[in-house]
């Protein structure tokens, strides 16, 4: 095990089982003309992690860890999407209406692709998630428990919703959790802040939290 510093206390990392899961990062949710956008949020936020993030990958992809993207995606007949998800909210553009970037969570779509900084190389999981959460109808823990994985480590976006969502499911599961905290973002500072505190509470109810630096110090100690 590899010790990180973290919140509540040191995350116990095993190099052998640990998997980082990238969280939507979407072209549809982070860039302008994309669904966040057209429900009046600043993407802007979103976008500013993209350089953490890749970071981020780029040392899962030194060591030879697996890595893991989700996107919020749906078939192009929505047979998999919950009406009551199309119609929430009185969008001006619903889920598989034509956006900019094509219909809006949309398999196949442009704007539902991964942002290119970011974009999964030959051998990383893709998974497809109807839902908010990463386990819900993907057969993501079955993926996992295959390559016998038992540490996640998460980053994406948003926060409170699809982050929080996947870690709390994965913690249901057994995974020892950690969300890398400068890799992660909401479009509402306040909503950040609060899952953040939520997570590390009570002793790590549901996982562990830390920055960037604190992974990459533990993970790559100076020489």
């Amino acid at each position: 095990m590899i010790p990180v510093p973290a919140q509540p206390y040191p995350y116990p990392l095993d190099p052998d089982h640990v998997a980082l899961v990238v969280i939507d990062m979407q072209r549809d949710f982070i860039e302008k003309g994309g669904f966040g956008d057209s429900l009046g949020n600043d993407v802007r936020r979103l976008e500013a992690i993209v350089p953490t993030t890749a970071a981020l990958i780029g040392l899962f992809r030194k060591k030879g860890w697996t890595v893991v993207h989700t996107r919020e995606a749906h078939l192009p007949d929505l047979s998999d999407c919950p009406p009551s998800k199309v119609t929430r909210g009185n969008p001006s553009l619903k889920i598989g209406e034509e956006g900019a970037m094509g219909r809006l969570l949309v398999r196949g779509e442009p704007g539902n692709q991964i942002v290119p900084e970011l974009a999964p190389i030959a051998g990383e999981i893709v998974i497809d998630k109807p839902g908010k959460g990463m386990f819900w109808a993907t057969g993501a823990h079955e993926m996992l428990a295959a390559r016998g994985i038992t540490h996640l480590v998460f980053a994406g976006v948003t926060t409170e919703v699809c982050v929080q969502t996947s870690m709390r499911e994965a913690n249901d599961r057994g995974y020892e959790c950690l969300l890398i905290e400068d890799a992660t973002e909401s479009y509402f500072a306040e909503f950040k802040a609060a899952t953040l505190k939520m997570i590390a509470a009570q002793g790590g109810i549901v996982g562990w939290i830390t920055p960037l630096a604190a992974l990459s110090a533990a993970t790559e100690p100076a020489r």
